[in-house]
């Protein structure tokens, strides 16, 4: 084992040296192998960065990985059951779904149905005074007033769907309930209230009174539908809990449970008891889009294969260049007792170590270019802010140095070890 040993440290060091006497050659190989290794590093890296764009979306739109969601309509008892169980609960959060008009009172929507703006869904609600809201009728005049789906939480939804803010400020469950509510709108609701100009005067079915809100920001939450985020505590002000269920809110309910939360059973086994119906959703949007990233990658790794290939043919033609030029120096080395093993592990040595320094290069020029796509394209991305560089692809780099550097020379090594030692004599 320490001979073994000892052959492999000679190798290594005599590799060294041969690199350093003939650094033109070196760079040479470097070049052709360059653009092989780089493109393995950047298709691993664009996998990882694949997969967390992906992840971002679906998190955006469902919510992170491991996270239940509970859905009901929402009924009065299955209301006041939610909202105690979760109820000052950091792992969970309930979502209520209203619908809400905000503009003139008595007219028609713009968008009927809270459809997108560039769109007409039908449908869409009348709220009259301080009343309930009621379907849009044919006869209803048009106005300036805008629906948007109105979502009133128990708490920060941010840790199970991590919106993106844009503008503005987010809500801040912490402070005392404001007396008018404080709204954050989507995109979608932001370029409608941006293109009509509303009365801030807001109207809930089952509502005591109108409510003037407050636009305190502008997230994106991958929604096409115009929305708006509210303080269920701040809303509960001019819209008691008992009148939340009203059938004319046009309501649902959703519940976000944190993984392994002992909320989920507790409140099922008490919607269970009502007799409410729900349906449950565990998220696992990773595993689902598992197979499709899979193949893609595949794909794109055979093709950093193929320019890999390349470059191992630079190096395997740099390295017999170099063992025919070194032949009567590896005749000499023969002729003094060298082993024809440590022979072929002193030009391997040479393509390994030359394959490694080329993986540092590529991975250090990849690191360097994603900060600074994570720079200048980190505001209009935000998956990309703060993003660092993948180990998986630093790792992947390293491999293929490695690999090319053995296919690159193995058939030089194998020439080296069979050099006779007679050649010297002829020298």
């Amino acid at each position: 084992m320490r001979r073994l040993s000892g052959r492999f440290r000679s190798a290594l060091i005599i590799g060294l040296q041969g690199i350093r006497a003939r650094k033109t050659r070196t760079l040479l190989s470097m070049v052709s192998l360059f653009l092989g290794v780089l493109a393995v590093v950047v298709v691993q890296a664009g996998a990882s960065i694949a997969d967390k764009a992906l992840l971002s979306d679906i998190e955006l739109t469902s919510a992170v990985d491991g996270t239940t969601i509970i859905g009901m309509s929402m009924q009065p008892k299955a209301t006041a059951v939610v909202l105690d169980t979760v109820h000052d609960r950091p792992d969970a959060v309930a979502m209520l779904g209203l619908a809400a008009i905000i503009g003139e009172p008595n007219v028609a929507p713009v968008n009927p149905g809270a459809s997108p703006f560039d769109e007409n869904w039908g449908g869409g609600m009348v709220c009259y005074g301080n009343g309930p809201c009621e379907p849009a009728a044919a006869t209803a005049p048009p106005g300036q007033a805008v629906e948007v789906r109105l979502t009133a939480m128990t708490a920060d939804v941010r840790p199970f769907r991590p919106l993106r803010p844009k503008a503005g400020q987010w809500l801040e469950f912490a402070t005392m309930p404001s007396m008018a509510p404080r709204l954050v709108v989507n995109l979608e609701a932001a370029k409608g209230f941006e293109r009509y100009k509303v009365p801030a005067e807001m109207r809930i079915g089952g509502a005591t009174t109108n409510i003037t809100p407050q636009f305190v920001g502008v997230v994106d939450d991958g929604d096409m539908q115009p929305r708006a985020y509210v303080r269920l505590d701040e809303l509960n002000t001019w819209l008691p809990s008992a009148n939340l269920a009203d059938p004319n809110t046009g309501g649902e309910m959703q519940v976000l449970v944190s993984q392994g939360s002992p909320v989920q059973q507790v409140l099922t086994a008490k919607l269970k008891g009502i007799g409410a119906e729900t349906w449950i959703e565990t998220v696992d949007a990773k595993k689902q889009m598992e197979s499709e990233l899979k193949l893609l990658r595949l794909v794109f790794l055979a093709m950093a294969g193929l320019v890999l290939l390349i470059g191992v043919a630079g190096i395997l033609n740099v390295g017999l260049a170099t063992v025919g030029e070194r032949v009567e120096e590896f005749a000499l080395r023969r002729a003094v007792g060298t082993p024809r093993m440590l022979l072929a592990g002193i030009v391997l040595a040479e393509t390994l170590l030359t394959g490694l320094f080329t993986a540092a290069v590529a991975i250090g020029v990849s690191a360097a270019g994603l900060k600074a796509v994570s720079v200048l394209l980190g505001d209009s991305e935000p998956f990309l802010q703060d993003m660092q560089f993948p180990w998986e692809a630093g790792i992947a780099g390293i491999i293929a140095g490695l690999v090319a550097g053995v296919l690159g020379g193995f058939v030089p090594a194998l020439r080296a070890a069979g050099i006779p030692i007679a050649t010297v004599m002829r020298a």
